[in-house]
This record gives C-alpha cells, sequence and structure tokens, in this order.
C-alpha cells in the first residue's frame, strides 16, 4: 500500500489537475512527477478541491479528436 494511501488523511495530500493532449483531465499527486503525456493546468488543492475545479472546466467528457471529428462533418 502506498504511504498516500495509507495515511487515510486526504486532505493532507496536495494533488495537481493534470490535462492530457485530448484534453481529458485527472489529478494526480503534486509531489510526484508529472507523467508522460500529461501536463499541469497550474490548479492544486486537495483532491476534493481539484475534482471540483474539473467538474467546473471539463464540461464536454469527449476526446479532443473525437470532438474536432464530429464539428468537422457538421460543417
Amino acid at each position: 500500500m502506498s504511504t498516500e494511501t495509507s495515511t487515510g488523511d486526504e486532505n493532507e495530500i496536495r494533488y495537481s489537475v493534470v490535462i492530457n493532449d485530448e484534453e481529458q483531465y485527472s489529478i494526480w499527486p503534486a509531489h510526484r512527477e508529472t507523467p508522460a503525456g500529461w501536463r499541469e493546468t497550474g490548479c492544486a488543492g486537495t483532491k476534493q478541491e481539484c475534482l471540483d475545479h474539473i467538474d467546473t472546466v471539463w464540461t464536454d467528457m469527449r476526446p479532443r479528436s473525437l470532438r474536432e471529428r464530429m464539428t468537422a462533418k457538421e460543417a
């Protein structure tokens, strides 16, 4: 079990909101290196703060490439 989940207090862990090239969001422990294929958005906080931010900004769950294909078909 990792130390991040064994503490039992998620409010002590700082997270960063990350986004990939398909504009899909996730959270990542702020003390860890951002994984390949993802970049930080500048938003960080508790797990719940980060999830609340994602709920606000990620309004279309479709990957960017799918949205672009669908838009091209409509034109």
